[in-house]
């Protein structure tokens, strides 16, 4: 699987499941220009203008002190969701590792797979390999806010994963818990489409994640991040 690239078209989805116009965004533009540069600005905008900065040059570096701490976590194959550029993949691969990331932006994908990684152009709604047997999957980088509706993204994750799995999240570092439409936009006057989104602190993620079926929450905190794991 390393070193391969798998492109596939999103499918149909059950009833409520988010929708096709948040892959689409995340083709825009800004998005893939940004990555292609490996670097900013880039944001997230809420319709009332509030921006979320994205950190897209440490997406695109090496794996760091941080992240070293989640990969230090990460117990049998891992399903890295919203992978991005592909760092940790990569990072996992280099460890020797089995990894499969999954993005739905062509651009991260190709990236991912330049760094020695493997990966897939797929939402996390589409069918994935390996359903129901991934030791960790993990959702870094904010992703927890993938489709806008975090309980349902947290019982597909518990689909994915093998019984007694790992689930890793990155939360905010404030106590939040909002759904919101956004753009990705370059600061520049280049923007994306709007699509549903989500940001969860710790507190929001062990309510939703207990209802969707995980437990076990441990939380830490490196360089200004902070992280939950949980137990399938």
């Amino acid at each position: 699987m390393r070193g391969r690239t798998v492109t596939a078209q999103l499918t149909a989805r059950p009833t409520g499941q988010p929708a096709e116009p948040a892959a689409r965004a995340w083709r825009a533009d800004p998005y893939s220009d940004a990555l292609r540069t490996g670097r900013g600005p880039l944001f997230l905008r809420r319709s009332d203008g509030w921006l979320l900065p994205l950190e897209v040059e440490r997406w695109c570096a090496e794996a760091d002190a941080a992240d070293a701490t989640v990969l230090a976590r990460c117990e049998g194959p891992v399903l890295d969701i919203g992978c991005g550029p592909g760092r940790l993949v990569a990072a996992l691969a280099r460890l020797g590792r089995p990894a499969l990331g999954v993005d739905v932006t062509p651009e991260a994908v190709a990236l991912t797979v330049r760094t020695g990684g493997s990966a897939l152009c797929r939402s996390v709604f589409d069918p994935l390999p390996s359903e129901g047997r991934w030791g960790t999957v993990l959702l870094i980088d904010g992703n927890i806010g993938i489709g806008g509706d975090p309980g349902a993204l947290l019982r597909r994750a518990a689909r994915l994963a093998a019984p007694g799995g790992a689930l890793l999240v990155e939360v905010a570092t404030v106590d939040v818990d909002e759904r919101v439409e956004v753009r990705v936009e370059d600061g520049s006057g280049g923007r994306g489409e709007p699509f549903p989104w989500a940001r969860l602190g710790t507190r929001a993620l062990r309510a939703q994640a207990q209802d969707a079926g995980w437990t076990r929450a441990v939380t830490w905190s490196a360089a200004g991040r902070a992280f939950v794991q949980l137990r399938r």
